[in-house]
């Protein structure tokens, strides 16, 4: 199976499985809010921003690992393989058992990372953390086999097994929530599900892979070991960076504002992350061709596979940006009926802007990290980190929610800056300035859209209707894709991306 057909056969499972899960989350927060409150819906959003931190201490092995198995499977070299898999197997217990002694030994400073938890006591803030923490540190002893899985191509194994426990999850939990209203017994139903999941999958895969159970598997080379070693020491300053920039709003929202309006924000990122969730298959499902590419592909072929990538996340990012911007807030109104648990126009705008820069480091960060790309920006991350963690904490005191985010916009466009310069002088050999030059024509040409959309906006939405709402979102359909085909559909990325409709590239 080729590439691209690898990557459409993820993306499809994966968008199956999205909408499935998508569908389901909504109909549980709302059922969530309205039996168990804005104040757990809070705690569960914290919680999860909480325990992924705590994940900080897999500090990109995982990462390095699936690199490194690209070529092996590409090759058919099981001993190889074999090898491989048992390093990281015995590396992912080591984390599993870090995480829990760091996620226990940060129990008692819990109630100074939760601001005004009304109705909740400081014994019940504590149980349900540790509930999430099993969930994580139980997650570590089966996870590591899916890498085989996705360095085949065969994304999709992993995306149908989570869809149908997501599935099972949602359904039990809503039953819980009406039945009972026990938010203890919600966690505790998600966690018997996920450690069956857990069982069965590894089960599943051992059968799939029965090697992976053989006691003999050879020992990696020392230059083998030193390189993932190497990679694996650049990628800690990846995870710590990313970690203190993209899993820290929701902690510093509940500790110096309040955990309800913490919940408020988890409600907008449950849309918007529902819509990239959509967008972000397209793009992650690609990573594991980007690895067969890289073992086995020419540097211009790599170069054009690239300008195609960016060109396509450039559109469809802007087009979802520009589409939340104006449509966000309202559907929230339509769905949860409370104009008082709506955000700032200007708080909207700002996790918008940051949300449309992610999608270019998505690219980015994708295509260095199928590349094997991780010593020349290994710092870079940590100074994300600190500069987010300073200027939010700062400005989230002087003017509010706001603030949070335009720390979380500065220290993302330092990746917007960097990175392209690593892909194209280290990767690409090629001057970097194409790439800025086509970034100023992308976000012009969002921008330029969006102030089109904003006018139409003035005269279709004077009320927030369901009819008013489904006009505004036709509009946008038609007006931005109608725009930026006018501009670009003459270029060689959008040629090479309508062959792949047409079903003639491989």
């Amino acid at each position: 199976m080729g590439r691209v057909q690898s990557a459409v056969k993820n993306i499809a499972f994966g968008q199956i499985g999205n909408l499935a899960t998508q569908l389901l989350n909504f109909v549980l927060r709302t059922i969530f809010i309205a039996h168990l409150g804005d104040t757990l819906n809070g705690v569960n959003g914290l919680y999860t921003s909480l325990l992924s931190v705590l994940s900080m201490a897999e500090l990109g092995i995982g990462t390095a690992l699936n690199y490194s198995l690209y070529k092996p499977v590409a090759q058919g070299n099981i001993s190889k393989i074999k090898a491989y898999m048992l390093l990281y197997k015995k590396a992912y217990r080591v984390i599993g058992i870090v995480v829990a002694v760091t996620g226990v030994g940060i129990s008692p400073f819990l109630p100074y990372l939760v601001k005004q938890p009304e109705g909740v006591s400081v014994r019940d803030l504590t149980l349900y953390y540790f509930i999430f923490l099993f969930n994580t540190v139980s997650t570590y002893f089966v996870a590591y086999k899916y890498s085989l899985v996705n360095a085949e191509q065969k994304n999709y194994i992993q995306t149908n097994i989570l869809t149908v426990t997501k599935m099972v999850t949602v359904a039990l939990q809503i039953a819980v929530i009406l039945l009972t209203g026990n938010y203890y017994i919600y966690l505790l139903a998600a966690a018997g599900v996920e450690l069956a999941q857990k069982f069965f999958v590894g089960s599943y895969l051992n059968r799939r892979y029965p090697y992976l159970r053989d006691k003999d598997a050879g020992k990696l080379s020392k230059e083998e070991t030193r390189e993932i070693i190497t990679k694996t020491k650049a990628l800690v300053f990846h995870k710590v960076g990313d970690v203190a920039r993209l899993q820290t709003d929701s902690m510093i929202i509940s500790g110096f504002i309040n955990i309800t309006l913490s919940g408020f924000v988890d409600n907008y990122n449950l849309v918007i992350n529902s819509i990239a969730n959509v967008v972000n298959i397209f793009f992650n499902s690609a990573l594991s061709s980007f690895g067969n590419l890289f073992a086995t592909g020419t540097r211009q072929k790599q170069y054009q596979i690239f300008k195609v990538y960016r060109f396509a996340a450039c559109w469809i990012y802007g087009f979802t940006a520009v589409g939340f911007s104006l449509l966000l807030t309202p559907f929230v109104q339509l769905w949860l009926g409370d104009g008082k648990k709506t955000l700032a126009f200007s708080v909207v705008m700002c996790i918008l802007i940051d949300y449309y820069f992610k999608g270019d480091r998505i690219v980015l960060s994708n295509f260095k990290t199928a590349a094997g790309v991780f010593e020349q920006d290994k710092y870079l991350a940590l100074i994300q980190g600190v500069v987010n963690l300073v200027v939010s904490i700062v400005l989230v005191q002087r003017i509010g929610l706001a603030g949070v985010y335009v720390g979380t916009i500065v220290s993302g466009l330092i990746a917007n800056v960097t990175k392209p310069v690593i892909i194209y002088r280290v990767i690409l050999e090629r001057p970097v300035g194409e790439y800025f030059r086509d970034s100023l024509k992308y976000t012009l040409a969002v921008a330029a859209a969006f102030g089109i959309l904003a006018a139409v906006k003035e005269a279709v939405m004077g009320e927030v209707t369901v009819f008013s709402f489904g006009v505004m979102f036709l509009a946008i359909c038609l007006v931005f894709n109608s725009f930026f085909l006018l501009l670009f559909g003459r270029t060689e990325e959008f040629g090479y991306l309508w062959g792949i409709v047409k079903n003639r590239r491989n």
